[in-house]
Order: structure tokens, then sequence, then C-alpha cells
């Protein structure tokens, strides 16, 4: 059977943010990680290819070699189904900071408790709790 996985490409930072990702999510953990040698197209000890769950969704990265002229963007997000009002809150506070805002945690037409940040790496994340057409 076919399996989808969401793939992120870092630009020297797939560990830490691995390692921040897992922090914030129960049943989260860095499954694998396989770190440039010397000599590798990586630099040295860099994350070759590395595999981690979050919320037991896997997901995988890599620290790509050469710098792209391109990045995340905000029309591919990470969408996170909140179980409570603190949850929201404090994924919110967490994900933003070093971020941005792009749309702050307030209620909306379609939910009544949403936000849409990109965090520190880049990252966008939608996070809902309560919404009238839950995902």
């Amino acid at each position: 059977m076919q399996k989808l996985t969401t793939f992120l490409m870092f630009e020297g930072k797939a560990e830490a943010a691995m390692n921040f990702y897992i922090s914030l999510f129960k049943d989260s953990a860095i499954i694998s990680i396989k770190r440039n040698d010397k000599g590798d197209m990586g630099a040295e000890n860099s994350v070759q290819h590395a595999t981690f769950t979050l919320a037991g969704q896997q997901f995988m990265c890599i620290d790509s070699p050469p710098v792209h002229g391109f990045t995340f963007t905000p029309a591919m997000s990470i969408y996170v189904s909140c179980k409570s009002e603190q949850e929201i809150k404090i994924l919110f506070e967490k994900l933003s900071a070093g971020g941005s805002v792009l749309m702050p945690l307030g209620t909306y037409p379609f939910s009544d408790r949403y936000a849409w940040v990109t965090d520190q790496f880049g990252v966008a994340w939608q996070l809902n709790f309560g919404t009238l057409n839950q995902v």
C-alpha cells in the first residue's frame, strides 16, 4: 500500500527543528538520523536524512547541501486539530516565537479558535480548536 509522508527540507537546521517539534507534541520522537560524514556532499554531521513522528504522524527531513532560491511557503502548512483551549494557546505561543503570525489566534466565521503561524524555521502551521467544520 502506498504511504504519503511529509518531507521537509531545511538549510542546516533540520535537527534543531525536529527537536523543537517533538518537544511540543505527545507521541513524538526522532526515529532515525543519518548524518553526513566528512567528504559527503553536505556539511559534516548535518542531517543527510531523518525520520521523526509528531503525534504519531511520520515526517522526514534533510539539511539540503546547496542553498536554494526557495524555502517553505504558507501555501503548504501543517494543520493541527487541538484538543483544548490550553493546547492551542501553548502551540500558538511556542510556534509563533521567532516566526510570524499570519492570522492571529482568535475567533473566525469558520472556527471558534484558530491561528496560522510560520515558525522560526519557516514552516507554516494552522492551529484549530472547536471548528464549526472540523477537518
